[in-house]
């Protein structure tokens, strides 16, 4: 029998648009033939959140019911065996759908929700982290309400820096500084995207993205892609505008390869994740350093866990697929 497969998109943040993308592609890549799959479209109508079932042509929109995560479609009540998550931002990927996903015993394909909600901060990620020996930037937090004392900041991080909203993803609320004159107005872009801020010394050296995925029951890294940005940084016109070269496989030696994929397998293991996950690295004298662990990565076809799933043999029905098959594993 046929599977009901929820596919969750949308969200509150930002990135509600490129989740809407990454969530067509599930829905249009899911072989129909082993799976029942309804459009769940989650956004904010008004400051109130609205989750709707959406119809093929977009034409009919029928509301959920929260207190099942059901639909009633032509009279019949629908429950889901899976649920698909393709929500980037919140609450797809700070654990808030996760927690109510376990409440209600039903299996979905992102991690859990304690994993969700370190990793969609970083600041407690990279602390978490740390006795593991994980190297990372150089780091200075601030909060809405703190006094600025830029030389301070200055003083800790140096010059250029990263200014970055603390939850928030696809680059938004992110600026690269390089007088501390301009720190005032970075500060204020990222804090129009999250109260908590991460400020991160700048690292030179080459910068990679590593999926790992669960894949036939146990912990898959793929291909690993390098990042090559056309504009200062890995920026949302390079992420998503085509201002960057992803090159999948990395321009990496050898060596590299082994230690920065060890070292995402290594922090798949440590957290206890599961589903797809995309950590990204800069290489800095030869070192890894992490800079942040997505738990919903993009997942168009242009998206780079995508990419190293299809160099790796894995085309986007199979690798859709078998995040539906290891949730309900």
């Amino acid at each position: 029998m046929k599977k009901n497969i929820a596919i969750v998109m949308g969200g509150y943040s930002s990135e509600h648009d490129i989740s809407i993308k990454s969530g067509n592609v599930v829905y249009e890549s899911l072989d129909k033939s082993e799976y029942n799959c309804f459009r769940i479209h989650i956004y904010e109508n008004e400051k109130t959140p609205t989750w709707v079932y959406l119809d093929e042509n977009d034409d009919e929109a029928i509301a959920v019911d929260k207190s099942d995560f059901s639909i009633l479609l032509d009279g019949r009540k629908i429950h889901f065996d899976c649920v698909f998550n393709a929500i980037h931002g919140t609450p797809g990927e700070d654990g808030v759908l996760q927690a109510y996903f376990e409440l209600l015993q039903i299996p979905q394909t992102s991690c859990n929700h304690y994993q969700a909600a370190l990793t969609f901060n970083k600041r407690d990620l990279l602390s978490a982290l740390k006795p593991f020996g994980i190297k990372s930037a150089q780091s200075y937090y601030l909060n809405k309400g703190d006094e600025l004392n830029e030389q301070a900041i200055v003083d800790q991080v140096g010059l250029p820096c990263f200014v970055k909203a603390n939850r928030a993803g696809s680059s938004y609320g992110i600026s690269k500084v390089y007088e501390k004159e301009a720190l005032p107005k970075a500060i204020e872009v990222a804090l129009e995207e999250d109260d908590q801020v991460l400020i991160e010394a700048f690292l030179d050296g080459t910068e990679v993205s590593v999926g790992v995925i669960s894949y036939e029951g146990k912990p898959l890294v793929l291909p690993i892609t390098e990042i090559v940005s056309e504009n200062d940084f890995f920026d949302y016109e390079a992420k998503y505008l085509g201002k960057s070269q992803e090159i999948t496989p990395a321009r990496i030696s050898e060596a590299q390869r082994q230690k920065v994929s060890e070292l995402a397998f290594q922090i798949y293991s440590i957290l206890g994740l599961k589903g797809f996950t995309r950590s990204e690295f800069i290489f800095k004298d030869g070192e890894p350093y992490l800079l942040e662990v997505n738990t919903t990565p993009g997942l168009t076809r242009e998206s780079i866990l995508p990419q190293q799933a299809a160099v790796h043999g894995l085309d986007l029905s199979a690798l859709f697929g078998s995040a539906i098959e290891e949730a309900l594993r």
